[in-house]
């Protein structure tokens, strides 16, 4: 049977190994998803998978300022040992995390950090938008559901574009970087600052100042 490129990106970001692996252990489990990534531990290429329950607790707090120090980022990734939190190749990843979360503004690092009080609003908003486009009442919910998978992928880093390469996903980065480093990998947290954020900004009125330069 056809393995679909759908398919192949699911397996591909639930176990971190190569596009090409993927479509053989589907084409060799015949679509099943379950049965490919079996195939794909057994080889020893579903890395991610295999280190995921391995507890991390060393790693890096990186830094990134933008702009002329205009936004401000701090996050801490864990890894297994101390050794690889000092690698090139985990700090290049841990710098581009960093990046990312200045430059996409997420507000969490995984969907399930999302509160069932904040879903429920934003499904509110989403269900009002739809009925205010006529769209018939049974297949709201539909809609709902669909453009709440839009919600996470723009507000959960994990489901974010990866903006070096669109077509990844932060959560594929972290399954390959788990794979070719060998050990579990983890963005537990981070705190986003912009300058300004929060603050209401002074208008200034400007023929109130001229005339007050000119004492008028």
């Amino acid at each position: 049977m056809a393995v679909s490129a759908s398919a192949v990106k699911e397996l591909r970001e639930k176990t971190g190994a190569g596009m090409l692996d993927c479509k053989k252990a589907l084409d060799e489990a015949n679509g099943d998803i379950e049965k490919a990534t079996a195939l794909l531990r057994e080889k020893g290429l579903a890395a991610a998978a295999n280190k995921a329950g391995r507890i991390a607790t060393e790693g890096v707090v990186e830094s990134y300022i933008h702009a002329g120090g205009r936004i401000g980022v701090l996050v801490e990734i864990n890894c297994e040992t101390d050794f690889v939190a000092k690698t090139d190749q985990f700090r290049e990843f841990a710098r581009d995390i960093a990046m990312q979360i200045a430059a996409a503004n997420p507000k969490y690092v995984r969907r399930e950090e999302v509160s069932a009080e904040d879903l429920e609003k934003e499904r509110e908003i989403l269900r009002n938008q739809a009925l205010n486009e006529g769209k018939p009442a049974n297949i709201v919910e539909k809609m709902v559901e669909g453009r709440i998978g839009k919600y996470y992928e723009e507000f959960c880093l994990l489901e974010q574009p990866f903006i070096k390469d669109p077509d990844k996903k932060i959560s594929t980065l972290l399954n390959e970087k788990i794979s070719t480093i060998g050990e579990n990998i983890s963005i537990r947290r981070f705190a986003r600052y912009e300058l300004g954020e929060g603050l209401e900004k002074k208008v200034d009125n400007f023929v109130e100042e001229v005339m007050s330069q000119a004492k008028l």
